[in-house]
């Protein structure tokens, strides 16, 4: 195992994969496969949603959140200053400055977990109707799912897609092992490969919502993570690693 390829921009924080280099004399390199856009105006619509319906918005992303401002602006509707924002992390809601002023809000963040930003709600906001940034991945369908089981009035809209990166100038079986992060992530190797077979090049998935994507496609697995054991991709690399020296 020499080269592993990572469908994600550099992290800011190199150490972990530079250790795996320094233990295993592997190399890894970044390569987001897939672009965030948000969606136009017309695209929106096509969801059958009204902003003003809502008084309380959730997010989970930077993305979700300039997508959101971008549509208000774009189909002319004045977000309101009574507006509750209720967002996954404290980096995500102090993302929101961008927009609006952020000492003036009503503004909630959880601990990164559909659970805990659902715990904000409690009875004090259940009588709010809200406006969930879907996307595809597994929390965004449990957040839902709280919601419905506890009656709370909601809707879950798209705001954002994403667009396939060109992967032609990318020999991906010049590498050994490549890490896959999303649906999206296969999609833009088909875009770019349309008779792609996997041969000899293993595939990490880490989450769950591409295994099924990659199950659909054909392709199979060498390792899934998370784990209890591996909470991080630089993790589960290291064990499977150790474990095949």
């Amino acid at each position: 195992m020499k080269r592993i390829l990572i469908s994600q921009n550099t992290p800011s924080n190199l150490t972990p994969y530079n250790t795996l280099h320094e233990k295993y004399g592997v190399d890894c390199e970044f390569f987001p496969f897939f672009k965030i856009e948000p969606l136009s105006s017309i695209e929106f619509r096509a969801q059958h949603v009204n902003l003003a319906d809502y008084t309380a918005v959730t997010f989970s992303s930077r993305f979700a959140i300039d997508a959101y401002f971008k549509l208000a602006e774009e189909l002319r509707f004045k977000v309101p200053e009574t507006m509750k924002y209720f967002c996954s992390t404290e980096l995500v809601a102090m993302y929101l400055q961008k927009h609006i002023v952020y000492r003036k809000r009503k503004i909630f963040f959880g601990a990164g977990t559909p659970e805990s930003l659902f715990a904000l709600i409690g009875g004090k906001h259940a009588g709010e109707k809200f406006l969930l940034t879907s996307n595809d991945s597994s929390s965004a369908a449990l957040m839902a799912s709280m919601f419905e089981n506890a009656g709370i009035a909601h809707k879950a809209a798209n705001f954002v897609k994403p667009v396939p990166q060109d992967l032609k100038g990318l020999d991906l079986h010049a590498y050994d092992m490549v890490v896959l992060y999303n649906k999206a992530d296969v999609a833009s190797i088909f875009a770019s490969f349309p008779d792609f077979k996997q041969e000899a090049l293993k595939i990490v998935s880490y989450g769950k919502g591409v295994v099924k994507a990659l199950t659909e496609a054909g392709l199979s697995i060498e390792l899934q993570a998370p784990t209890p054991e591996a909470p991080s991709v630089a993790k589960a690399l290291d064990l499977y690693l150790a474990a095949h020296k």
